[in-house]
């Protein structure tokens, strides 16, 4: 195994087991964290994660950042008029309340990676920034997982 091959398992090893984030009264929990693209030559891709508020106050995740793409947004799905389903950004991001836990998963809030300027490949880390309100910038490493089925997370295609 190469030197660049014992890194990216240690490094995903080290994101898929949780990190916890604490500065102060603010500490996180980000768990479970992954991004993948539908091909090697898409344009976008997407990141899903469980994030715990482990603070004594309600906080709101409202920006992220990444240099894997020219956009990054948070994002959800919502049901249009015309009954069909639309990826939307979601410019006042995600309340996390106190002690609460909140879902980035297909189908559902996820962090979206648009323009992207690498390809995103099974094992690749991603380094992404998450903007809380009151926590302010809290770093994490994403594996990119282009195995993972979308069991648990629902479905990025509903």
């Amino acid at each position: 195994m190469s030197l660049k091959s014992v890194f990216h398992v240690a490094a995903v090893a080290a994101a898929l087991a949780g990190s916890a984030f604490a500065d102060g009264a603010h500490k996180f929990m980000v768990h479970d964290q992954y991004a993948r693209v539908s091909s090697p030559i898409a344009k976008a891709g997407a990141a899903f994660m469980a994030i715990t508020n482990q603070t004594h106050a309600d906080d709101r995740l409202i920006d992220v950042r990444s240099d894997v793409a020219a956009r990054v947004q948070l994002h959800t799905h919502k049901e249009g008029d015309d009954g069909v389903m639309k990826m939307m950004h979601v410019e006042e991001g995600f309340a996390i309340a106190e002690g609460d836990t909140h879902m980035l998963k297909r189908g559902g809030d996820h962090i979206m990676f648009m323009g992207l300027n690498q390809a995103l490949n099974h094992g690749d880390v991603v380094k992404v920034t998450l903007v809380f309100e009151n926590a302010g910038e809290i770093e994490i490493e994403v594996p990119v997982d282009l195995e993972r089925k979308a069991e648990g997370h629902g479905s990025h295609s509903n």
